[in-house]
């Protein structure tokens, strides 16, 4: 260890031997964490039936994808046979799960208010022959209205057909297994919520796999589970390439995102969900088709899927629960398990280590108590400053390149904008050692360094504790490292902070691997931070590289000064080569447009039209539709509640507007029962309804379900709303309300569809040109008040 080392590693031959051992072992190591999580390369589809083919599976993803198929649509409906005449091919009887479902304001609410939708889920069971509960396969077929979904969720979707087929070409599993392909998800999760609430094989709960794609490629993590998810985990830790960290479950707890997964979970099924994310460009665009998929991601899909519905299919699932999480994380060849209970031990253990490790260096007069403080006060500066700087980064490129701002998270081809953040946490931390370790010492960096792991491991034990093994355990390996290295011999010091830095290149790198796609260079600050702690692990090896501190003077010092530049000269170098590198191969063409959002809105009380855009910055093509300050617009489209967007003015339409018809009118003291009717009079994806906010709503029911009364989105004019999602072609929704009013009561029914390109005044977009896969991205919605 550099700081630890005996006199013999001060000759600059045996440093730069020891230094480029440890380099390579590094790179190897390295290397071999990188492939951890990789995906496995695509099976053709002339791979024996009993295993999973991407080859057969990508033949579904063609015939689905063909065009957006959102729920309600005619080319859903297409979609839909062709899956249930794949079923019974398959020797299977599906059914169609056909009714009304609804979705609090809470969860992925796309329009204002409570979702509703009319979904088709299509559902088919494998029977056991002996089952102990049932194993649910869970895909949404549905896609967004802006694009096919190639990826999301053809991809969930075939890999559950092909490894259904692969269930029926060998023996029957002892379990049953439930196909469950939803309807819905894309606008409101409302299929799967259907099927939880509704359907008779969801009554006894049990065991969901969710399949899911936020991307085109990329290794399928299994990044959310259920609570206490141990037994579980030990099961996927059978699968053929386990990747997935219980970092990434911390994580994905705190934050508000869900799919089909949310509605089991919240059910009370026990169950793992996977998705690949990289290529995060595509997703929700018209550029999600199956040729962009990386057909390895969907080997990967299949393969873990497969082997895990084999693996739960013959195990006993009364056994598989649980009294606590686990903590896992990839490393080359397995999926590395242990119970939570031992997240705090190894935390303490880790910081006692440290603490021990700075008393002997202290007695051995390697540092001193003075220059350890400064040293952790110094080691502040490349944890807070490399994010930064990632941050930085990304606002010079969205500078250079709006469109990246309208990008879901990340440029279509981002590898080299990856290894500039890298690069640029790889330069702060060699530009801050270089400084520093002449003034408090190596030693005393190299410790301070992991003193902070360690903290951070307790802290991260209390807060999120599946992330905690990220900093205690590399913390602890480089402790014991330095432990060993202060009475070893010189060699003997260099492979032992070599082994102790591996231990931290095999935990730290993979999340890394998966941390950049799985926030993007948007938040690239949270994977520079995680580089700097992998830095900080390596620190002693880091110190191999530069000339040895010491009282040298005169042309010998002002030489070890450039010679302990170079790293850093280096790595900004590779910050700017990387950059323009990636601003060079990353260009918006035909393949990969620029993404714009643009809708249209008619008021039909005023027979007016205007443009709309929510786009941060205005790009150059919206321009010529919008223009000016950020407003909101709730005024005449309540269903957008507090969102601000850009508008301008559009040459009206010849659109009807949806009809609301009050069909019963029951009044008791200061409450009214009323019953309408809302029907679009035009092909519609959706269909709104909000109250004047000076009407209290009491309750509501819509087509007989019951509505949750949430306070109103914004303080606007408009207060209690709902949105239904495909709606009926004949009859229109029936609604239900009790309201306190004496006198009339004020309405505004907005119904919206898809496709702006036969509106007057609508200019195609150029070829480089594409559209933002929102909910709200290229609607054509109409709107009109009632007082009824």
């Amino acid at each position: 260890m550099s700081p630890m080392r005996a006199p013999a590693l001060a000759d600059p031959a045996r440093r730069a031997s020891a230094a480029v051992i440890a380099i390579v072992v590094f790179v190897l190591a390295g290397f071999a964490a990188a492939r951890a999580v990789r995906p496995p390369e695509a099976r053709s589809a002339s791979a024996p039936a009993g295993e999973f083919s991407a080859g057969r599976a990508f033949q579904q993803v063609e015939i689905m994808a063909t065009k957006p198929h959102p729920v309600g649509s005619a080319a859903q409906d297409e979609v839909r046979e062709r899956l249930l005449t794949t079923l019974r091919e398959l020797g299977l009887t599906p059914e169609v799960q056909d009714t009304v479902s609804v979705q609090g304001a809470g969860l992925s609410s796309s329009a204002g208010g409570t979702s509703f939708a009319h979904v088709r889920n299509v559902v088919a069971v494998i029977p056991g022959t002996a089952s102990t509960g049932r194993l649910f396969l869970v895909a949404h077929y549905d896609s967004v209205q802006t694009g096919p979904g190639g990826n999301d969720d053809a991809a969930g979707t075939s890999a559950i057909l092909e490894t259904a087929r692969a269930l029926m070409a060998g023996p029957r599993p002892r379990n049953d297994v439930v196909l469950v392909l939803t309807d819905g998800e894309e606008a409101c999760l409302c299929g799967a919520k259907a099927f939880v609430d509704q359907h008779p094989l969801a009554r006894d709960g049990g065991i969901v796999l969710n399949l899911e794609a936020r991307g085109s490629s990329g290794p399928a993590i299994m990044f959310e589970t259920t609570d206490q998810n141990s037994r579980l985990v030990d099961v996927y830790g059978t699968a053929p390439r386990p990747v997935g960290t219980s970092f990434a479950v911390e994580i994905y707890r705190l934050m508000p995102n869900d799919t089909d997964f949310t509605a089991f979970k919240d059910a009370g099924f026990a169950g793992l969900n996977a998705a690949y994310i990289d290529g995060a460009a595509i997703y929700h665009a018209p550029t999600d088709v199956p040729g962009a998929m990386d057909q390895d991601s969907l080997q990967h899909h299949g393969d873990n899927t497969l082997a895990l519905v084999r693996e739960l299919g013959d195990r006993d699932l009364t056994t598989l629960g649980s009294g606590q999480d686990a903590t896992y994380f990839p490393v080359p060849g397995l999926l590395v398990r242990y119970p939570g209970a031992l997240v705090w031990p190894l935390a303490v253990l880790a910081l006692l280590a440290v603490g021990a490790l700075a008393w002997l260096a202290r007695r051995r007069g390697l540092i001193t108590g003075r220059r350890l403080a400064a040293s952790a006060g110094l080691t502040l500066i490349p944890l807070l400053l490399a994010p930064l700087l990632a941050q930085v980064l990304w606002w010079l490129l969205t500078l250079i390149r709006p469109g990246y701002a309208e990008l879901p998270i990340d440029p279509y081809r981002p590898g080299w904008y990856r290894l500039a953040v890298v690069a640029l946490t790889a330069a702060v931390l060699f530009a801050w050692f270089a400084l520093f370790r002449r003034k408090v010492g190596p030693a005393a960096l190299s410790i301070a360094g992991l003193a902070w792991l360690a903290v951070l491991g307790v802290v991260l034990a209390a807060v999120t504790p599946g992330g905690s093994y990220l900093a205690a355990l590399p913390a602890l390996a480089g402790a014991i490292a330095g432990l060993v290295a202060v009475y070893a011999r010189p060699w003997l010091q260099v492979l032992a902070v070599t082994a102790g830095g591996v231990v931290a290149v095999v935990i730290l790198l993979p999340t890394v691997v998966m941390l950049f796609p799985a926030l993007g260079l948007r938040l690239g600050a949270a994977g520079a931070f995680l580089a700097v702690l992998l830095g900080l692990a390596l620190l002693p090896v880091i110190d191999l590289i530069h000339p040895v501190p010491g009282g040298r003077r005169g042309v010998e010092a002002a030489r070890d000064r450039r010679l302990g530049a170079l790293p850093t000269v280096a790595a900004a170098l590779a910050v700017i080569v990387f950059t323009v590198v990636g601003l060079s191969v990353d260009r918006f063409d035909a393949e990969h447009p620029a993404p714009t959002q643009l809708m249209y809105a008619m008021d039909a009380d005023t027979n007016t039209a205007r443009w709309i855009s929510d786009e941060p910055k205005t790009q150059e093509w919206t321009s010529q539709y919008v223009s000016g300050d950020l407003h909101r617009v709730d005024d005449t489209l309540p269903s957008f509640g507090a969102e601000e967007v850009r508008t301008g003015p559009a040459q009206p339409a010849s659109l009807p507007a949806p009809k609301l018809t009050l069909t019963g009118d029951t009044r008791s003291g200061d409450q009214r029962v009323i019953k309408l009717r809302l029907e679009p009079q035009r092909q519609a994806r959706l269909v709104t309804l909000h109250v004047g906010a000076d009407t209290p709503v009491v309750s509501a029911a819509v087509e007989g379900r019951p509505v949750p009364i949430d306070k109103p989105a914004s303080d606007g004019p408009w207060g209690f709303g709902f949105v239904f999602h495909a709606p009926p072609t004949e009859g229109g929704v029936e609604v239900t309300m009790t309201v306190r009013a004496a006198g009339p009561i004020k309405f505004r029914a907005m119904d919206g569809s898809d496709g702006l390109t036969a509106l007057p005044g609508f200019q195609t977009r150029p070829a480089e040109v594409g559209a933002v896969g929102s909910h709200t991205s290229e609607l054509l919605a109409v709107a009109k008040t009632y007082t009824l």
